[in-house]
C-alpha cells in the first residue's frame, strides 16, 4: 500500500495553461511521491476493472480506495480549488481508469469532445474535474480542449443525435467519422493541448468541453502496467462569489 500520510507531493510545481475567457487548466508536475505505488494498486485489483455503467467513458474504471479520494479532497482544497474559483467541495468521485476500446467500437458520442456535468446553475456550481497520468508512453495521449464552432442552439441537435443514432446515420448526418477526436472539426476548435506526463495532474472546469488525446490507439490495452491508466476525480463545488 502506498504512504498514505505522504501520498502527495507537499511541495507541488504547479503551472497554468489559459484556456478560453478567463479559463484555466492546472497543470501540477511530481505530483504524487511515490506513483508506482498507485500502479502497483492498480495491477493487485485489475480483475476489479469494469466497463462504466451509466457513462460513456470508452475503456475500464475501478472506485480508487476511499483515503486516495479524501487525499486527493484535501490536495484539491489545498492548492487548487481557489485557482479554479471555487470555495467549497460538495461532492467528490476519484476512479482509476484506462482507455482502452477500440476505434472502430466507439459509439457516436465519444467520437468528440464532451463535457463532464453541467450545473443547473453554473453560476453558483462548479464541476471541476481532474486527470492524473499514471503511464510514461506519449503516444497514449493528454488532454485537449475546445470552443464550439457554432451557437450552442444549433450544435444540441448534433449532441443529441450522438446519443441516439445509430453510428452509420449519424456519419450520414452530420460528417463526423468514427474514431478518437484527433483535433479540430466541423463542429469543435481545439484551443490548447496539455501533453500527458508521467505523474502529472491536471484540473480543469468539467463544463468546458474536452476529450483525452489518442495519438495511436493500437497502443490501448486493459493492462495497468502498459495502458492508458488515469486517476480520474470529479468535484462539485460552490463558486466563488463575485
Amino acid at each position: 500500500m502506498p504512504d498514505v500520510a505522504h501520498f502527495f507531493n507537499p511541495q507541488p510545481d504547479i503551472s497554468i495553461v489559459p484556456l478560453i475567457a478567463g479559463e484555466r487548466c492546472v497543470v501540477i508536475d511530481n505530483a504524487l511521491v511515490d506513483p508506482g505505488s498507485l500502479v502497483a494498486w492498480a495491477v493487485a485489483h485489475r480483475a476489479a476493472f469494469q466497463p462504466p455503467q451509466g457513462y460513456p467513458y470508452p475503456g475500464l474504471v475501478v472506485d480508487a480506495p476511499a483515503w486516495v479520494a479524501q487525499r486527493m479532497g484535501d490536495f484539491f482544497a489545498q492548492h487548487v480549488r481557489s485557482l479554479l474559483g471555487a470555495r467549497r467541495t460538495l461532492d467528490l468521485t476519484v476512479r482509476l481508469s484506462m482507455v482502452c476500446t477500440s476505434p472502430d467500437r466507439l459509439d457516436p458520442c465519444q467520437w468528440q469532445c464532451h463535457r463532464d456535468r453541467v450545473a443547473d446553475d453554473p453560476q453558483a456550481v462548479l464541476f471541476a474535474a481532474s486527470v492524473l497520468y499514471l503511464f510514461d508512453n506519449p503516444a497514449l495521449g493528454g488532454t485537449s480542449f475546445y470552443v464550439p464552432r457554432h451557437p450552442m442552439d444549433e450544435l444540441l441537435p448534433m449532441l443529441v443525435d450522438s446519443q441516439t443514432l445509430a453510428p452509420h446515420e449519424f456519419t450520414a448526418r452530420h460528417g463526423v467519422l468514427p474514431g478518437y477526436m484527433a483535433g479540430s472539426n466541423a463542429h469543435f476548435e481545439r484551443v490548447a493541448q496539455v501533453p500527458a506526463a508521467w505523474n502529472r495532474v491536471i484540473f480543469y472546469d468539467g463544463g468546458l468541453f474536452h476529450s483525452g488525446d489518442v495519438d495511436d490507439p493500437a497502443q490501448l490495452g486493459g493492462d495497468p502496467e502498459r495502458g492508458r491508466l488515469t486517476l480520474n476525480s470529479f468535484f462539485t463545488c460552490r463558486r466563488l462569489a463575485v
